[in-house]
């Protein structure tokens, strides 16, 4: 079913219907008559399959059709595995949790959080401790506080039966892009560390210090070598 799903997703020959394609290849890109581009397909023994028809012009590429459907699914299971699985992780606490108990749950979130999981932390009210419940209210509001680096709120501190619970996922770390003038100057070290390893390796080649007279000289000067 999925298959068929994609094979429908793409109109392939004469089912692109428009004008003009704009057809893209690895030597680049041109726009022709829909007309040529089919007769330059049909020339290859291959298909005129449409990517992107919403562009103006659509674009289209000269491929084998099933060739290309194959290299659609192997793409999507590629990033597919490369997606991180997100799971929730539960902390429980009692609403007189105490502070070397807090600290080690504390602990343990912040792992959960690093590994990209989300937490569900929740406070379990037992018979009467169900009075304490703006007590573990604070306590997960705190539990919070003590995570703001690592996690945003996905919902406060709710009471749903016995249990109250607070939702926290990960912050997503930004990339920092580097500035055009912090890439050029890197490239300029980069550039002077490599004219300065050609050097080197030049003077080892010529002989090294004693290469040519004044170096030699200079040399057994510094040497007090008469």
């Amino acid at each position: 079913m999925k298959n068929d799903r994609m094979k429908f997703k793409y109109r392939v020959n004469e089912q692109i219907r428009v004008r003009e394609v704009r057809v893209v290849s690895d030597d680049g890109a041109e726009v022709m008559p829909t007309r040529k581009a089919l007769d330059l397909a049909h020339k290859q023994g291959v298909d005129l399959v449409e990517i992107s028809p919403n562009a103006q012009p659509p674009v289209c590429r000269i491929i084998d059709y099933s060739k290309f459907l194959y290299q659609q699914k192997k793409h999507q299971k590629e990033m597919k595995q490369k997606q991180v699985k997100q799971e929730v992780k539960e902390i429980r606490f009692g609403p007189q949790t105490d502070e070397h108990d807090y600290n080690f749950k504390l602990k343990h979130a912040q792992e959960f959080l690093n590994a990209g999981n989300k937490v569900r932390a929740y406070v379990f009210f037992r018979g009467r401790s169900i009075l304490f419940k703006e007590q573990g209210e604070v306590l997960l509001l705190r539990f919070a506080n003590d995570l703001e680096e690592l996690a945003k709120v996905e919902q406060l501190p709710k009471l749903e039966g016995k249990k109250m619970f607070l939702y926290l996922a990960p912050k997503k770390v930004g990339i920092v892009k580097k500035s055009q003038q912090k890439r050029d100057r890197e490239e300029a070290e980069a550039g002077a560390k490599e004219a300065t390893k050609a050097e080197d390796a030049e003077v080892k080649a010529e002989g090294g210090l004693f290469a040519n007279a004044k170096n030699g000289a200079d040399a057994l000067k510094k040497l007090n070598i008469d």
